[in-house]
């Protein structure tokens, strides 16, 4: 599996992300809904800390790339959506922790409110898989 990572220098670069990233038409997709920071019971963890429910959502991601047979190096698409742009410091400190070159490509919204007022970011993410191999996870049907 071949990811590539594209960057322009006219446009800058002084985040972890690239500006586009290439993958083999043959890996897989995997598409990750947006994620919150929940405990197991529904409610949402970490209230108030940004940095904590980064983290607790980014090793979610990371158990259901598991699942599928991948790991966060297979990340090539995140979309973050957070409350406060100015506390996007906790956010880039937690992403730090589990990314490393090549980064995926990036976009950063902010938003006036996610599902519950106590939950401060969501995290969407797009992986490519390598492309041989089976679904690990559970197959469902959706009737019309």
């Amino acid at each position: 599996m071949a990811i590539r990572s594209l960057n322009l220098e006219s446009l800058g670069l002084n985040a972890p992300l690239s500006h586009a990233v290439e993958v083999d038409a043959s890996d897989r997709l995997l598409f990750i809904s947006g994620l919150t920071a929940k405990n197991a019971d529904g409610s949402t963890y970490a209230p108030g800390d940004m940095g904590a429910q980064t983290t607790r959502i980014l090793e979610s991601i990371e158990e259901l790339l598991g699942r599928a047979g991948g790991s966060v190096a297979n990340i090539v698409k995140l979309t973050v959506y957070v409350c406060d742009m100015g506390r996007v410091g906790e956010v880039a400190a937690a992403r730090s922790r589990f990314f490393k070159a090549p980064f995926p490509a990036s976009t950063m919204f902010e938003v006036a409110r996610l599902v519950s007022s106590d939950q401060l970011v969501e995290i969407e993410a797009v992986a490519a898989l390598p492309g041989t191999g089976t679904s690990h996870g559970t197959a469902y049907s959706s009737a019309n």
